[in-house]
């Protein structure tokens, strides 16, 4: 996300300590068939980047892992320090904290082509209900995790408590909003994009420096750059009890890009190389389903619906991979967003252009369509509302977000308003901002009707977009009835069947790793009257 910055280029102890420059001596079996079964960690932690749950069902979830003795290893032939075949793991399941009464357990591979990493991917549990997992592989033993299973789609469901986050660049603060959600006890959290931050921050304060002292863009940099921010207290402390949703925004790959368009005009070719090894590195650090999301090169699918009881449907979307290139894409410096007028770019206007992708978008109409929810969220990465800003007086749209992609935007308010879909909601990221929008079918019409409401969340650290500007711009955008950009934090959810609760949080300070936390806004949305109403 670049969008409006002034242009310029675990478990609950911390176990950092002394794993990044341990080295494993790992014994094994002979005569082994597919992996190393007895193993002895004679130093270094091999959980050291804790464990995860994620992709929760009604009869199940993923646990995740990934072993890592040395978790920000120079080597790249060793990831984590890891050489050799895969490893073979033991996993415990309970329905209890102290993990007395278990309910499943066995062995796992941890995958040494995908750095180590574990997906189990479990069914045939109870639904609606939490468990708690661990792994150990020789004397050594996991943190404990817990996940949960959702409510079956159709069980009548009161209330439920969700949040979402974005933008966490390690260099611009600490992750203290990470910490504030997991106290909050949200029943899963969603990852809306930017969670790691590839570059290396030039032009502005930092708080801590980003591994390897490079922009990440090789399957060892980008390892490298996951398993830092997985070293994060508070990160892993919400990944070990907190169940994960995730999809991604641009910075897991390169900021701004679009399919195989880079921002710099990279060579396609090339370009999708770099997306492969980083949609890897992404795979190798997320709690996905490996039927669906297992990488195929540059190919990985990360859109994804869930059902929660009979309360809310849940459409998470994939806003980077399928898109049309960017408006009036061209040299020397248009790669990524920029401001453009209608008579300047007429190109971001065709109504062949596409933001997800025309499957991805048959296939969210049909979920739309079809959901018997009291509530439909759709959960996405940028902007979703139009931003009308001038530049040398005339208006202008950015290119980066839904105003470049106006077509698309209005097909699916449109699909929304037609099928009279219950209660739409967008939940939204990227723009390191906290927004609260009307959604219209037509935004240059105040008299057209509201079909959705629309909640950006800011960024958990990263610097926002310069604050006057957008303030001054808001007399011609009367669909944005909040705007803040001064602030980090995150987004709490309270939903019940008559009505969605939402709460800005606010940190007091990113650069402080005890920030404390204060709700900046409260809005209501009451069910079957879309916009925004404060609370």
């Amino acid at each position: 996300m670049s969008h409006r910055i002034v242009h310029s280029r675990l478990s609950r102890r911390r176990l950092i300590g002394g794993a990044a420059s341990a080295s494993l001596a790992l014994i094994a079996t002979p005569a082994v068939i597919r992996a190393t079964v007895a193993q002895s960690w004679r130093s270094g932690n091999p959980f050291s980047l804790g464990v995860a749950s994620g992709t929760p069902r009604a009869d199940g979830f993923v646990l995740w892992t990934r072993l890592a003795p040395e978790p920000l290893s120079d080597n790249p032939d060793t990831p984590g320090g890891m050489s050799g075949g895969d490893v073979t793991l033991r996993y415990e399941i309970a329905t209890d904290e102290a993990m007395a009464n278990l309910v499943r357990h066995g062995e796992a591979t941890a995958e040494r082509a995908f750095g180590y990493s574990l997906h189990l991917d479990l069914a045939g549990l109870e639904p609606g209900r939490p468990y708690w997992y661990r792994f150990s592989s020789g004397e050594a033993q996991s943190p404990i995790g817990r996940a949960s299973t959702l409510p079956a789609a159709g069980t009548a469901l009161d209330k439920l408590r969700y949040g979402y986050v974005s933008c966490s660049n390690y260099e611009h603060g600490y992750f203290s909003g990470y910490r504030h959600l997991t106290d909050e006890n949200p029943e899963f959290v969603l990852f809306l994009g930017d969670y790691i931050y590839e570059t290396i921050e030039e032009n502005r304060p930092i708080v801590r420096r980003h591994s390897d002292g490079v922009e990440a863009s090789t399957l060892p940099t980008y390892r490298n750059r996951y398993a830092q921010y997985r070293l994060d207290p508070d990160l892993a402390r919400l990944h070990a009890q907190v169940p994960a949703i995730v999809t991604w925004d641009d910075h897991e790959v390169q900021n701004d890009y679009a399919d195989k368009w880079s921002e710099y005009f990279d060579d396609p070719a090339q370009f999708l190389l770099r997306r492969a090894a980083a949609y890897q590195a992404f795979y190798e650090h997320m709690p996905v389903r490996p039927i669906v999301s297992h990488p195929e090169g540059p190919r990985m699918r990360v859109y994804d619906r869930f059902t929660v009881g009979d309360l809310i449907e849940i459409s998470l979307l994939d806003g980077r991979q399928y898109r049309s290139r960017e408006a009036c894409y061209r040299a020397p410096n248009k790669g990524g967003g920029h401001l453009e007028t209608n008579a300047g770019c007429p190109e971001r206007l065709d109504p062949g252009r596409t933001m997800i992708g025309f499957d991805q978008e048959a296939w969210l109409y049909s979920n739309l369509a079809h959901s018997k929810a009291q509530w439909n969220l759709i959960a996405q990465d940028v902007l979703m509302a139009q931003l009308r800003e001038k530049q040398d007086g005339v208006d202008s749209f950015w290119t980066d977000d839904w105003d470049g992609y106006p077509a698309n935007r209005a097909r699916l308010l449109r699909h929304i308003h037609d099928s009279k879909v219950a209660n739409p909601v967008i939940a939204s990221g990227d723009i390191h901002s906290f927004l609260a929008n009307d959604l219209k079918l037509d935004f240059d019409d105040a008299k057209s009707p509201i079909v959705a409401t629309e909640f950006v969340g800011t960024s958990i650290s990263s610097y926002g977009p310069p604050y006057d500007p957008i303030v001054q711009a808001l007399p011609d955008n009367p669909h944005i009835h909040f705007f803040e950009s001064r602030r980090r934090g995150y987004v709490v959810v309270d939903l019940q069947r008559d009505k969605m609760q939402v709460r800005m949080r606010a940190v007091s300070d990113a650069h402080d790793p005890k920030a404390s936390i204060e709700t900046l806004k409260t809005y209501t949305i009451e069910s079957g009257r879309p916009g925004v109403v404060e609370a």
